[in-house]
């Protein structure tokens, strides 16, 4: 009983916290300057379906969405505003398309900072780590406003809510709530491209340990959120997959390694103003490097999935998410938040009582990581765009330090019950 009135009070904490900064946001940022262009898509086009009876996929719903975002119909070049996500994405966004849009994006936006909070929380206690008040709430803060975040905060980006699902599924395993493990894994597809690997990874983990009750949680959930998108809109499959076919046409940069290897010949077109590739050799030598990456990553999962070394469980997850956004077709930037578990695991390593000055370190780090990417974006930011390399040394630092700390990784392994049944 004591433990009920508990979570009672605090629920009605958070939830009076929620709509306290949700207002707050509504009054001093969605309202006066209207925005949030990733979430616009997702939100205009669910909207056009339960209000207006529309095909999200189809061309009257992407006029609307163009009209919401441009106030016009979209020219050649710029940014069509598709609404390119799986069906059962309307499902999630229904219950706030009958509010006026300042309000809706004031709502995601403030459910995106307790995604984010709610996922660092989550990697504490993955970890099993315990930072003291102060450290904690330097946390929070560099969660919410370091350059990935917020930039995705800003944004409206779905990505945040992928990640936090992501790790709520890893804390459920963790846990013994397989079902709701599952049951997050399958919600976490709403943005296939950040879990294509990831996904299949922990499914086949789950068979292997026998882990039957998370394997059929995310086949129910998955199962119902496909069968009830094909009874919202039968064609909406082929419908979605046209849409991200035309995704490439209008966008800019590929992932981390595309930009590597084609930096050479990186350059601003003078009319549409957008980074293009005028030569070079770079897509041979890119397939070389995702084929070599994707072996290392690949030899992870022998190891856990057949070898049954369930001390790199958690390495091999955290490189298998890298992998997703260094040999994906196209990554954002606010997608590195996946990146944020790694910065926990040696952030616990240095507030060891062996290391001296450890949390000053930790400070630092955190101060460093804020800054930087800053810096980086506003110094190189060209017109409306970020700069190519605002893409590349976040995953090319976590890359080098899973490859040359992962006997760390393995030493200090918080096996999840069941690896090794």
């Amino acid at each position: 009983m004591r433990l009920n009135r508990q979570s009672l009070i605090l629920g009605l904490i958070a939830l009076v916290v929620f709509v306290a900064v949700t207002i707050g946001t509504y009054n001093t940022l969605t309202q006066p300057f209207p925005g949030h262009n990733d979430f616009m898509s997702r939100w205009e086009g669910a909207r056009s379906y339960w209000i207006d009876g529309l095909n999200p996929y189809g061309d009257e719903a992407s006029l609307n969405i163009q009209e919401a975002i441009y106030g016009r119909a979209v020219i050649e070049g710029e940014d069509p505003g598709l609404f390119a996500y799986p069906m059962y994405t309307a499902l999630v966004v229904y219950p706030i398309v009958h509010v006026d849009y300042s309000w809706a994006s004031a709502i995601w936006m403030t459910l995106l900072e307790a995604c984010l909070i709610g996922a660092l929380l989550m990697c504490l206690s993955l970890f099993q780590w315990q930072p003291k008040p102060l450290m904690l709430g330097v946390l929070v803060l560099w969660v919410l406003f370091m350059y990935f975040s917020a930039r995705g905060l800003l944004l409206g980006q779905p990505g945040h809510v992928v990640f936090f699902l992501e790790i709520a599924t890893l804390w459920a395993l963790f846990k013994k709530h397989d079902r709701v493990a599952g049951v997050c894994l399958a919600l976490s597809t709403i943005k296939p491209q950040m879990g294509f690997l990831i996904v299949p990874f922990l499914l086949l983990w789950g068979l292997r340990v026998r882990r039957w009750q998370f394997v059929s949680g995310f086949v129910v959930s998955f199962g119902a959120l496909m069968g009830v998108s094909f009874l919202l809109v039968p064609t909406w499959l082929s419908d979605w997959l046209a849409q991200v076919a035309q995704y490439p046409s209008y966008t800019e940069l590929g992932s981390p390694i595309w930009i590597l290897v084609n930096y050479p010949w990186l350059g601003v077109d003078e009319v549409t103003g957008k980074w293009v590739v005028s030569g070079g050799f770079g897509d041979v030598l890119q397939l070389i490097i995702n084929a070599l990456l994707v072996v290392y990553m690949l030899w992870g999962w022998l190891d856990v999935l057949i070898r049954r070394q369930t001390e790199k469980f958690m390495w091999v997850v955290m490189v298998t998410l890298l992998m997703t956004h260094l040999v994906a077709p196209r990554t954002a930037t606010p997608h590195y938040v996946v990146f944020i578990p790694v910065l926990i695991f040696y952030l616990r390593e240095l507030a060891h009582p062996k290391i001296r000055r450890g949390g000053l370190w930790s400070v630092l780090i955190l101060l460093a990581l804020f800054i930087i990417p800053w810096i980086h974006f506003v110094a190189t930011v060209e017109g409306e765009f970020e700069h190519p390399t605002v893409y590349l040394p976040i995953p090319f630092i976590v890359l080098g330090l899973l490859i040359f700390t992962r006997k760390l990784w393995w030493d200090k392994a918080q096996l999840i019950d069941g690896v090794e049944a």
